[in-house]
């Protein structure tokens, strides 16, 4: 049973995953969703090459938010360090999970913060 799962999620991430590629002028924002954390990566695809990543382990205080909270904090903080390295526009990779909950909180949080999604 386990097994199927864990097959099915693969498909799904082949799917949405096989049509994003990350240049130089647009990377790809790689996002993984644990149970407890969330974590972001800006790629280059092309150098094949990370530039910026930013986690929820990061974050002061975390203890007093929620999941989704943090979310959005970590897309916060991740444009900051985009727009540190003149990165304004990106391509948003949500791999193999569903665009709601703490995933749309974390592409909310990089808008908010000024990157083009």
């Amino acid at each position: 049973m386990a097994n199927n799962n864990l097959e099915r999620k693969l498909r799904r991430k082949r799917r949405v995953s096989s049509n994003i590629r990350g240049t130089d002028s647009r990377p790809r924002v790689s996002v993984f969703r644990s149970n407890q954390h969330i974590y972001a990566q800006v790629i280059d695809d092309v150098a094949a090459k990370t530039l910026v990543s930013f986690d929820a382990t990061k974050i002061e205080g975390r203890k007093k938010k929620t999941k989704t909270e943090e979310a959005k904090e970590v897309g916060l903080e991740l444009a900051k360090k985009l727009k540190e390295n003149k990165i304004t526009v990106v391509v948003f990779d949500r791999g193999s999970f569903a665009y709601k909950g703490r995933v749309k909180a974390l592409a909310e949080g990089l808008r908010e913060g000024g990157i083009t999604v």
